[in-house]
């Protein structure tokens, strides 16, 4: 069996959540699983290792679990990017429009230095409205997004359209079809 398959063998979608119509696709089963989050590492390892990457970056709070487990295994630091009003020294923000409002992601000043090839890491695409505020939060302190990474893409929802307009490169272990 492929790894894509066996990733969505242990994801968990549940419908109607968070509204009716949605089904929604919960990594936390697979995380949960052993072979499952090793997997998911190693296959991202797999395609990291050979690029050069100084130091990776999760978005709150998925990101951060796969995001730390990456940059251990590829020997690099991790720097969260969190929802507004998270992080305790002097932050950059980026603030990004939501379906019925906005959003605010933060990163601290220091977290980045100019020139520094970054790899984004969230667990799920969908719109592509959180990653790219992330991505402009890293070019912003001066870093360069060298590719966005996902456990998974939903494709029929639009966010690889969204990150390809904004030219930003992105990969995902597997994906689910609709919304």
């Amino acid at each position: 069996m492929a790894a894509a398959d066996i990733l969505k063998s242990k994801i968990r979608s549940i419908p109607d959540f968070p509204k009716k119509g949605i089904i929604f696709r919960d990594i936390t089963t697979l995380i949960h699983d052993r072979e499952g989050l090793r997997l998911v590492v190693d296959e991202l390892v797999k395609r990291y290792s050979p690029m050069e990457i100084d130091i990776v970056a999760g978005l709150e709070a998925r990101g951060f679990i796969i995001g730390g487990a990456l940059a251990y295994a590829l020997g690099k630091g991790f720097v969260p990017l969190r929802k507004a009003g998270k992080l305790p020294y002097k932050t950059e923000q980026y603030e990004y429009q939501l379906e019925y409002g906005t959003d605010r992601v933060e990163i601290h000043v220091d977290a980045v230095r100019e020139g520094e090839r970054v790899l984004l890491v969230d667990d799920l695409l969908a719109t592509g409205g959180t990653s790219i505020a992330g991505a402009r939060l890293i070019e912003k302190l001066g870093g360069r997004v060298v590719e966005i990474a996902f456990i998974v893409d939903l494709p029929d929802v639009g966010g690889r359209k969204a990150l390809r307009e904004a030219g930003y490169p992105m990969f995902a272990l597997c994906e689910f079809e609709g919304d």
